[in-house]
This record gives C-alpha cells, structure tokens and sequence, in this order.
C-alpha cells in the first residue's frame, strides 16, 4: 500500500527506486522533523543498501519537486517534513530541540492585519517559536 508522500511523488513525475520508496515510507511515518542522519538511521534499518548520500540526494529530490520542506531550528542541522495539506507553525524547544506543531488563528490573522498595515499582502510565511518549558526554567 502506498502512503501520501509515495502517492505525490508519483504524481510529480518522480522515478520511484526502491531506496526513494523507503526514504519516502519513513518520512510519511516520521512524526518528528528528521534531520538526514536520522533519516538515514531509519531507512538503513529498513534496506542496508541505503547510503547516507542517497537519502541526501532523495531528500533534495523531493525538496526540489515540493513534496518536502527543510527547516532551519538553528540546531545547524536541517530537518524535514512532508508540505502539510495545512498550514502550521513551530515552537522550537532549545534545550532539547523537540519541535512542537501548532495552529493560531490569532497569529494568522495578526500577521495579515501587520503585512496589509505595512501595504503588503501575505503570499507566505513561516513563524518558528524558540523557548524552554516553565517547569525547565529553574
């Protein structure tokens, strides 16, 4: 059975290898933001044969055709995720680099309101959030 991500690489033209079907299997499945050795971790896990210039090649393959997108979380390092189906943010845990998701409908509509004010209309953005958790602080 095919995931999401193995469905719009098909649908983009993209020559689905096995080592692509895999690296694209594990990002579908991944419910963090992966950075490359991670991914190679897990694919190598799955299929020996994948080499960590192979998932590199893949992931900017498929960056490159916008099925996946890299985040910078300033950890000097980047991280993937499919293109969500909707829009989300990041907040960025800078202790242990957890990357929680979430969606403000008061952010969105604030950012709107500052780009028209400025004479400007949104067309994109991303909002990366970096904090420690309260209970971590003392």
């Amino acid at each position: 059975m095919m995931d999401r991500l193995e469905k719009l690489c098909i649908e983009k033209g993209l020559r689905m290898t096995e080592p692509r079907r895999v690296i694209a299997r594990v990002l579908s499945v991944s419910d963090d933001h992966p950075d490359a050795e991670e991914l190679h971790r897990r694919a190598n896990s799955l299929d020996a044969s994948i080499s960590l210039a192979t998932v590199y090649r893949t992931v900017k393959l498929f960056e490159d055709a916008g099925i996946i997108q890299a985040h910078d979380f300033r950890d000097g390092r980047a991280r993937y995720e499919e293109v969500p189906e909707e829009h989300h943010d990041h907040l960025i845990d800078v202790k242990t680099g957890e990357v929680v998701e979430f969606h403000s409908a008061e952010i969105e509509k604030l950012q709107e309101e500052i780009a028209r004010k400025l004479g400007y209309r949104l067309v994109d953005h991303r909002l990366e959030l970096y904090g420690v958790r309260i209970k971590d602080e003392g």
